[in-house]
């Protein structure tokens, strides 16, 4: 049966907008460049659509113009051992197979490639930095089974949520975790002490909701490098290292990841002036923005800043560190790399993403 690759390959004529979109479909990292025949042009990454992004670079942008145009490809000859070296060498997530003429024949992904050699894959880097999880709300938008359960132990399939959160840490070996709670603590900790798992739970307990930065004061002369703070609500899919590699690439005191979302507004627009003389006319159209997604970096100095058993939220940390001259960054993701169970809506259509 002939491979289905259209959903990998993208042609020159698209905006970036529409990139973006196609690689959260696919669930790829990358899409080839290629023309109405399927010529191999050039490949685009999600770290060039970020990088994009940061630079201020407009979404309607054609999509060739942000391409790599000199991609790595191999022929319907390779030496698959040649094809690995290369791979592990510059870390490609997937590689085009293209006849004499260049036209794409089907791609070689990474997992289809080490299938048989897992033990060539190289390990994640190991991140050194501490994980704290604020799990202290009441979670009263998912009533009522916030009534019975504390909302991180809502269950996704066959886990909960805060399992599926520390999950993600655990392939850059972090095995100690900082949970803040409150609301029914007892049963959260009761959990975990059944459940025995490979690592470690420290908890900070919130006498009182502090906000969704204030527990952070508990870890003063504790801590020594940036500190990542998730909710306990999201699933963020990203590469933690890469993050982390922004943060202190760019001397940031605070790094937030946000998620590019995309809105069609299902009427035309009018822009008016002067009392109501038509400027503009826009049909329909569609608006981006960069959403807080609950996720931060946050440098050990700034817990000096952050009141003790005193309600403080991350955006009153922000105005803070902007007013004394520090840096806050904004780390984009695309759409469906962030995942919400923090209100039945969202919870629902995190189910749908698992096929739950």
């Amino acid at each position: 049966m002939k491979e289905d690759i259209s959903s990998f390959i993208i042609h020159p004529d698209n905006s970036l907008r529409k990139a973006m979109k196609q690689l959260d479909e696919s669930h790829s990292k990358l899409l080839f460049l290629a023309d109405e025949k399927d010529t191999l042009l050039g490949t685009l990454t999600d770290g060039d659509l970020r990088r994009w992004i940061l630079n201020g670079g407009d979404l309607e942008t054609n999509v060739e113009k942000v391409c790599h145009l000199k991609p790595y490809f191999v022929y319907e000859d390779y030496d698959i051992e040649e094809v690995r070296k290369e791979v592990l060498k510059e870390k490609f997530s997937a590689v085009p197979v293209v006849s004499d003429e260049k036209k794409i024949l089907h791609i070689l992904f990474w997992d289809v490639l080490f299938e048989s050699h897992k033990d060539e894959e190289p390990e994640t880097e190991q991140l050194d930095i501490p994980v704290v999880i604020m799990a202290g709300g009441q979670g009263t938008r998912l009533e009522p089974f916030t009534k019975i359960l504390p909302k991180p132990l809502i269950p996704i399939g066959d886990k909960t949520i805060l399992e599926m959160i520390i999950d993600k840490f655990l392939k850059y070996k972090i095995d100690h975790f900082y949970i803040s709670v409150n609301h029914k603590a007892a049963i959260i900790k009761s959990y975990f002490e059944e459940l025995s798992p490979p690592y470690t739970l420290e908890y900070i307990h919130e006498d009182k909701p502090l906000g969704t930065i204030g527990a952070l004061s508990y870890l003063k002369n504790k801590v020594h490098y940036p500190i990542l703070v998730t909710n306990c609500d999201i699933i963020i899919n990203a590469d933690y290292n890469d993050l982390l590699h922004f943060h202190k690439s760019n001397n940031y005191d605070i790094s937030l990841v946000a998620s590019m979302m995309h809105h069609k507004i299902p009427y035309g627009i009018c822009e008016i002036e002067n009392g109501g003389n038509l400027t503009d006319f826009k049909e329909k159209p569609e608006l981006s923005y960069l959403a807080s997604t609950g996720m931060y970096l946050v440098n050990p100095d700034l817990l000096d800043l952050i009141p003790e058993d005193t309600f403080f939220h991350i955006t009153q940390l922000m105005e803070t560190v902007r007013e004394k001259g520090g840096k806050v960054g904004v780390y984009p993701i695309s759409e469906k790399s962030w995942l919400d169970t923090g209100e039945w809506h969202e919870y629902k259509k995190t189910l749908a993403s698992f096929k739950l």
